[in-house]
């Protein structure tokens, strides 16, 4: 069975999923969509001569895909959805699935409806190093105090992408989603509260958007998180990637000592190494066990991780799988993001 796919968006995500669809077996690509010639063109040359369209409506009456990959700015994906599922197509897309709750329970409502197959892009959950991240910080004891941030120093193209994804969003809520859904993850708990706060740092974004925030979780367990995430030519590269989770018994950080620049999307997912500390002590009050490093630097590349997204993708479709804990997260997880925008506007703790 061969499934035939629409890949719409020619950026960086929709670049490196077309590069595993052109790879696996299970998928033919049937059609580029971008409304950027350059960037079609570019990618279809790249992978032998690809179909390109401009217009996503045209390319799917034409091609009749059985799945549409979306990798277009956020404020698109419902509409694009929508049409893909209404097409009697399966659907790939990117973080996040909507820009709403609301939108997004439809969304996964009308997949259900139609028999339908829908992914969401949380890259980290086929991460190796992340999915060694989770299993051990489940071991740390109750509660965790999660500690995370994703700043980035961007200029030129970056920043212009960075731009154009705050007409919807803000980088807490763009980026947030993945690393609240490993928050989540670790602790199996049910967030109750969201707070947060931000900052305009630059007059080149709208008056109502934020390019710098950071959000704070509880959950029920009483364990803890925050996530901080800021874009700009202004943003500091001091600290700019911390990942670190602490429990009773010890903690668990990523570790990358050649991390490079922090707008390199492909250096977002590396990882190099996991530090283990163990809290337990002595009679004197000495540490019984010393410091582990678990070695990660063989870790999939970001091409790489894609290709085991949409591995993930076509197994679900020809299998069968029931999505429904996939999906069901993945609201969730923007559920507390937005949560969070709403509490950096309102100035208040949103209850959830």
């Amino acid at each position: 069975m061969t499934i035939k796919i629409l890949v719409v968006g020619c950026g960086n995500m929709g670049t490196s999923h077309a590069r595993a669809y052109h790879q696996l077996n299970g998928f033919e690509i049937v059609g580029l969509v971008s409304r950027s010639p350059e960037s079609r063109e570019r990618l279809s040359e790249e992978l032998g001569g690809y179909p390109t369209f401009s217009s996503y409506q045209e390319a799917l009456r034409t091609t009749r895909p059985d799945a549409v990959s979306i990798n277009t700015y956020p404020d698109t994906h419902s509409t694009y959805i929508q049409m893909a599922l209404n097409a009697n197509a399966h659907v790939f897309v990117e973080k996040p699935l909507a820009l709403t709750v609301e939108d997004a329970q439809s969304l996964v409502t009308l997949a259900a409806e139609r028999g339908k197959k829908m992914v969401v892009g949380y890259i980290l959950r086929v991460h190796p190093a992340w999915e060694k991240f989770v299993e051990i910080a489940r071991n740390l004891g109750k509660p965790l105090v999660m500690r995370m941030n994703l700043n980035q120093q961007s200029s030129g193209g970056h920043w212009h992408t960075h731009k154009q994804l705050m007409k919807s969003m803000s980088p807490i809520v763009d980026c947030g989603v993945h690393y609240v859904d490993m928050m989540c993850l670790m602790t199996q708990s049910v967030p109750v509260s969201v707070s947060a706060i931000g900052a305009r740092l630059t007059e080149e974004i709208d008056k109502s958007m934020y390019n710098y925030g950071q959000l704070q979780v509880r959950f029920k367990d009483g364990s803890v998180g925050w996530y901080e995430a800021g874009w700009g030519p202004m943003m500091s590269e001091t600290a700019f990637f911390v990942k670190d989770v602490i429990g009773p018994k010890g903690c668990v950080s990523i570790i990358d000592e050649a991390k490079g620049d922090s707008d390199d999307v492909d250096s977002h997912s590396k990882t190099g190494s996991l530090k283990l500390h163990y809290s337990a002590t002595d009679r004197e009050g000495n540490f019984t066990e010393p410091d582990k490093l678990l070695d990660t630097s063989d870790e999939p590349d970001h091409d790489a991780l894609c290709l085991l997204e949409q591995e993930y993708f076509l197994k679900a479709i020809t299998e069968d799988i029931d999505l429904s804990d996939h999906l069901r997260d993945a609201i969730n997880s923007l559920r507390i993001v937005l949560a969070a925008d709403k509490s950096f506007r309102t100035g208040q703790t949103v209850i959830l």
